[in-house]
């Protein structure tokens, strides 16, 4: 199968309301081509699911200035002044969870699991609402699985049928997002052919993946 497209064709699957996934940290590791695409469609109503809102004028900070954002589930927003602004307004809902929580939440809807549990946020506002269980003696938080219509992620080299190389820490929530959508869109900073990838090092498999888009 093709699935090699420009920005545009791979993001057409997105429409008004739908829960996408993005990869990255503070905009290391997110795919810049692709969240242009996205502003650019003017898609409405999103449900973000990242690490962070990033800055205003980089990654997934972007879409929140654009108002494209209705809700995120992320684990902090404080280097963006407009997520801050959006969340005390009424205007984006932001449900805070800790770094680790989320990847988890992430990692389990990819690998099937019914959920995670958890010791992190006990006595604090992050157990309001949510099934406690306890196991020999010791009490957890029970997440459940976050799941997304749309993955977007970035990689730094990604072969002609979708197995992707990240660079380093840039890898981040990428190869875990890949694997917890419906439909994932990789952007490849070098698009390479099938076999020039050390089998070794790709993290992420092309099964998981559906387009390819070269970075802008």
């Amino acid at each position: 199968m093709h699935k090699l497209k420009n920005a545009q064709e791979a993001v057409s699957k997105i429409e008004n309301g739908m829960t996408l996934m993005i990869g990255g940290f503070l905009g290391v590791g997110t795919p810049e081509t692709l969240i242009d695409a996205v502003i650019a469609k003017g898609v409405t109503d999103l449900t973000i699911i990242c690490n962070d809102t990033s800055f205003p004028d980089q990654g997934i900070g972007k879409l929140v200035v654009a108002g494209l954002v209705k809700k995120v589930y992320t684990s902090h927003i404080g280097t963006n002044p407009e997520s801050g602004m959006r969340m005390n307004d009424g205007r984006m809902e932001v449900v805070l969870t800790p770094q680790g929580t989320l990847a988890e939440q992430v990692r389990a809807a990819g690998a099937g699991l019914g959920g995670v549990i958890t010791p992190t946020g006990l006595g604090t506002i992050v157990e309001e609402g949510k099934q406690i269980i306890e196991i020999d003696g010791n009490r957890f938080i029970v997440e459940k699985p976050l799941k997304a219509d749309v993955a977007l992620i970035h990689a730094e080299k990604v072969d002609m049928k979708g197995n992707a190389v990240y660079d380093k820490a840039a890898q981040n929530f990428n190869p875990l997002m890949a694997m917890a959508a419906d439909y994932v869109v990789i952007e490849a900073h070098e698009l390479v052919e099938v076999g020039e990838l050390d089998p070794d090092v790709i993290r992420t498999p092309h099964i998981f993946i559906d387009a390819i888009v070269k970075e802008a």
